[in-house]
């Protein structure tokens, strides 16, 4: 199997992990910030086992990119507690289009005129969530997930700068960010018998298992067709608790879900060929000077 092909795997089966997420939160009866700090805690104790080395290789690079999955963790499994899981996963797949408004600022890529038209339609698709009749509950759940997708784009680009370095350090010191932050929401622990499967099951093959996958990959493969390769999340996550939970995406929610997926990987296509076109030229002499 070839480097490339194997990271790809690795991607996928990230994002298999990834998607369970939806129906093992729904499964926890405790409070969403004692879920993300107890999942946290497991993988902190777990990841410096699989990889030593994250205690020595911490960088400003690295804090920032841990406060950045602080932020996504905790706010994701406030969202898949106050709306459905759905809601919670497609509002977190927006984060290419913040990549888009970023980018230029932290990596010096320019945003040409089709990304803010495809920004445009995504914050389209983004409004139609609301139109559900949501509760109070629901609307916080909603603004917990984009937010979460915000934060989501900050801690992909910050991975991506540590390619040469540790980007398992980042998910280290973010999971470790974590459990300080949810610490006094754990305590007391709450129904224990029923809840530890599940915290055990988020904590190794929900978080810490993909995240390492995910860290691994990202050294070789481009930010943007790893975005590409883990829209199946999104996919699988609602259905994975369609059938264990019962839970059902409105219409609307569908809908707009299609439409900041779409989005979302339509740009990502257009800037690979993009980036392709551009290696191409250099590979070969050509520049080409706008």
């Amino acid at each position: 199997m070839s480097l490339l092909n194997k990271n790809v795997v690795f991607l996928l089966l990230a994002a298999l992990f990834w998607s369970l997420g939806g129906v093992l939160i729904k499964s926890i009866d405790w409070n969403p910030v004692a879920i993300a700090g107890s999942r946290s805690l497991i993988a902190v104790l777990l990841i410096p086992v699989l990889r030593p080395s994250v205690l020595r290789k911490i960088s400003w690079t690295a804090v920032f990119g841990g406060m950045a999955y602080t932020v996504t963790v905790v706010l994701f499994v406030i969202a898949t507690k106050l709306t459905t899981a759905a809601n919670a996963i497609f509002l977190q797949y927006t984060a290419p289009i913040y990549i888009a408004l970023i980018s230029p600022w932290l990596l010096g890529e320019r945003v040409r005129r089709s990304d803010w038209i495809l920004i445009g339609i995504g914050f389209g698709g983004i409004a139609l969530f609301f139109c559900d009749g949501l509760s109070l509950a629901g609307v916080w759940g909603v603004i917990a997930a984009l937010t979460s997708g915000a934060s989501y784009a900050w801690l992909t680009m910050l991975m991506r700068r540590e390619k040469s370095a540790s980007p398992e350090t980042t998910v280290f010191i973010g999971n470790l960010m974590t459990v300080l932050v949810a610490t006094p929401a754990m305590w007391p622990p709450v129904n224990l018998g029923h809840n530890w499967p599940w915290l055990i099951a988020l904590g190794v093959f929900q978080l810490a298992i993909p995240y390492l996958l995910y860290a691994k990959a990202i050294r070789q493969v481009r930010a943007l067709d790893a975005s590409i390769i883990s829209m199946i999340e999104p996919v699988l996550n609602p259905v994975w608790v369609m059938f264990a939970v019962g839970e059902h995406p409105t219409q609307w929610s569908i809908v707009g879900g299609c439409i900041v997926l779409g989005t979302s990987l339509l740009r990502s296509i257009l800037a690979s060929r993009e980036s392709d076109t551009e290696f191409a030229l250099g590979s070969s002499g050509i520049t080409n000077d706008r």
